[in-house]
């Protein structure tokens, strides 16, 4: 494909994309997700953990009563929760949360949690000392008090919908969308991925100081964190080569560095990632 074809096409994804409705990636329900975590562990759904209770989710639930000799109507009322057992005792907001607590309400948290900016990890029901890094970095953006528990006040919080960013940003590098924003098989993909080839030249989303410029031992491969002000932060991941320096300021669409497959990586592509006071949020609805 020529260059001139391609950039045609990526235009053409890009308008589609940011379109659509799913760009904005509209949240699930924590409890139906709960559900879904209960289903995968039995080896009964194999869907992402989304929080949407679509056909698979349904399919889900009749294998699940057909295999616990229940009326099989695909309707999770009282019998199907007491088959599911001590998991599903507790409903998402029903008790008090601490590390150490696990079932529905542990799932439903973590995957609230994820999609308010502060992923755990997988989701489990488990409530590990990844979720309680999660829960104090939440309580802290929220101006909660951070005890790691979740009570009313942080159920209060999670009730209100995800942050956005008060920023916008052009595309860092002209390429199709790939992974998206959201639930990702039973984790959360905190950003989007740019599908260009490797060397592809990326560039800063818009004005800013480079606050950090090299290898992230946690995933990110070859790193490039811009601040831009108002709390937001952007991410340039999986780089091949770093263009820049930690403190320099850069303009919007200044180079910062070269598409890679660095850290954990299939493939050449940008991870680009938005942070609004340490909260990952959607990037989609703010490029321009």
């Amino acid at each position: 494909m020529s260059r001139r074809a391609f950039a045609a096409a990526f235009i053409l994804t890009l308008l589609v994309v940011l379109a659509s409705p799913a760009a904005a990636e509209a949240m699930g329900k924590p409890n139906v997700a709960a559900l879904q975590v209960a289903l995968r562990a039995r080896g009964l759904y194999h869907g992402t953990i989304d929080g949407i209770s679509g056909p698979a989710t349904h399919a889900a639930v009749r294998r699940f009563q057909r295999r616990a000799n229940l009326g099989v109507d695909g309707v999770v009322g009282p019998q199907t929760r007491r088959a599911l057992g001590r998991y599903a005792r507790h409903r998402f907001g029903e008790r008090m949360l601490r590390q150490g607590k696990t079932g529905w309400d542990v799932a439903a948290l973590q995957f609230s949690l994820a999609w308010h900016g502060f992923p755990s990890g997988r989701f489990d029901g488990g409530f590990g000392p990844r979720t309680d890094a999660a829960l104090r970095r939440f309580q802290r953006f929220a101006h909660l008090g951070v005890d790691g528990v979740a009570g009313p006040a942080t159920y209060r919080a999670l009730r209100r919908p995800p942050p956005r960013s008060p920023l916008s940003f052009q595309l860092p590098v002209r390429a199709a969308i790939g992974d998206r924003f959201g639930p990702r098989a039973n984790m959360f993909h905190a950003g989007i991925d740019l599908t260009a080839w490797r060397g592809a030249l990326v560039r800063a989303g818009r004005a800013g100081r480079v606050t950090f410029a090299g290898w992230n031992s946690g995933g990110y491969g070859y790193l490039v964190t811009i601040r831009h002000g108002h709390g937001v932060r952007t991410m340039y991941a999986h780089l091949s080569k770093i263009l820049v320096t930690r403190g320099q300021r850069v303009a919007g669409s200044a180079r910062v560095g070269r598409v890679g497959a660095t850290g954990h990586a299939f493939g050449p592509h940008l991870h680009f990632e938005v942070r609004v006071r340490g909260a990952a949020v959607n990037p989609l609805p703010d490029l321009r």
